[in-house]
This record gives structure tokens, sequence and C-alpha cells, in this order.
């Protein structure tokens, strides 16, 4: 399992340093970015999280998904790699 996390069903409003508070209960945070919709800069309302480890990013995924967040049911797991091929 890697230690790249997807978060789903974000609030739109919700920011990167209130997700990485979030995430940081868990252990240390290595990266962090909410996707944006490149035409405009507004939330796509998920994103994706680095934990420092397998570890904590399992403990993490197990405790937040499907836990509200800023008013929304968040879906946490395990990151899958993006095809080859796609930009």
């Amino acid at each position: 399992m890697s230690k790249k996390i997807y978060v789903g069903n974000l609030n739109f409003a919700t920011t990167e340093s209130s997700l990485r508070e979030l995430f940081m209960g868990f252990g240390v945070v290595e990266e962090l970015s909410i996707v944006t919709d490149k035409a405009n800069g507004v939330s796509k309302g998920f994103g994706f999280v680095t934990m420092n480890s397998q570890e904590t990013a399992v403990a993490a995924i197990k405790a937040l998904d499907g836990q509200d967040f800023e008013g929304r049911r968040l879906r946490v797991n395990a990151a899958r790699e993006k095809p080859s091929g796609i930009a």
C-alpha cells in the first residue's frame, strides 16, 4: 500500500491548511494538494495527502473514511497510480 491517500467528497470551501490539520493528527504530512479546475481555480472536491509512513496512512484511512468534515462525509482510501499515457 502506498503512503499516498485519496480524499474525496471534500467541501468546496475546504482549504489545504484545514485538510493538513486534520491529517496531522495521524502523523507527518509530507505533501498535500486539493485538485482545482484549471480554468477557474475552484476546488473539484477531492485531493491527495502523502503521509510519512505506510502505517500513518493506514491509520488515517481507517479513522477518516466516512467521517464528517466541514459538512461533508469524506471518502478516504489509498490513492491509485495514474495510468500511463494520461496527463
